[in-house]
């Protein structure tokens, strides 16, 4: 069932929207996710790109991942993580659940690249956990 799903960053520059209801939430452990977050993981919400609607500006840092090229979309102004997307899922955008204006109903599905996790990550033992990606 699809539900409106509003956020942005920090500073109200970037805003989105969407009535589309998600494809996939989860938990991204790869070393890429460690290091734009900030902490152990990316917390992300999937959704058809097309069903998105951005208002503002986001800036991009692409870099190569292990199956192409990522691209980490974060307010200009304010510096806070909002969308990535992959190369490979042209179709797809994911938006950080913390930049969800109400991240509470983020509900994770598995964790992801647990092989790159921290040891002191402590992770959900109810959650599926995929070493390499959300195929394995």
């Amino acid at each position: 069932m699809a539900q409106s799903l509003h956020g942005g960053c920090a500073c109200g520059a970037v805003r989105y929207e969407t009535g589309a209801a998600p494809i996939l939430m989860l938990n991204c452990h790869c070393r890429h996710c460690q290091q734009a977050s900030g902490t152990a993981y990316a917390a992300t919400v999937v959704l058809p790109g097309k069903a998105v609607k951005m208002t503002g500006e986001l800036r991009y840092h692409r870099r190569e991942g292990n199956k192409g090229f990522v691209e980490r979309g974060f307010c200009p102004t304010c510096g806070s993580p909002v969308a990535l997307k992959l190369d490979r899922l042209s179709d797809l955008i994911a938006v950080h659940a913390a930049s969800l204006d109400d991240p509470a109903m983020y509900r994770p599905a598995m964790d992801i690249f647990t092989a790159s996790a921290q040891p002191w990550d402590c992770m959900n033992p109810d959650l599926p956990k995929r070493p390499h990606g959300p195929q394995d």
